[in-house]
């Protein structure tokens, strides 16, 4: 199988040494997304939802760079720094994967890249 690197300027740039996504045969593996505006650099300001909407907007971004789309997810990581905002995060996750939602996993940690509130990464067909 051959590894293709997904990039588009569509999304926020790697900011380390990671791709936004690899594509391998017919499954892309779409690094953490945080909540930038790929038109600024810039962190969203506001508060958990709108930047649980932000991250969902990059993912879909590179996956569309990638061939593939929300509704081909097949698995979510979902990483935040309070578990006091799950239901919260999941009134605009679920706005984004309405029937047949991915498998998911949410796990809460101490720190975030850039110190945000939500990290998400995904796997997808296509």
């Amino acid at each position: 199988m051959v590894k293709e690197i997904i990039v588009t300027e569509k999304a926020p740039a790697a900011i380390g040494p990671y791709s936004q996504a690899v594509r391998c045969g017919n499954l892309v593996f779409v690094s953490g997304q945080i909540p930038i505006d790929p038109a600024t650099g810039q962190v969203v300001q506001g508060d958990i939802k709108s930047q649980t909407s932000q991250v969902i907007r990059n993912l879909e971004a590179v996956l569309a760079a990638a061939g593939s789309s929300l509704d081909k997810v097949v698995k979510t990581t979902l990483f935040i720094k309070d578990m006091n905002n799950f239901s919260l995060i999941n009134e605009i996750y679920s706005e984004f994967f309405k029937n047949n939602p991915p498998a998911r996993s949410t796990v809460e940690v101490a720190r975030l890249p850039k110190d945000v509130e939500v990290e998400i990464e995904v796997i997808s067909i296509v």
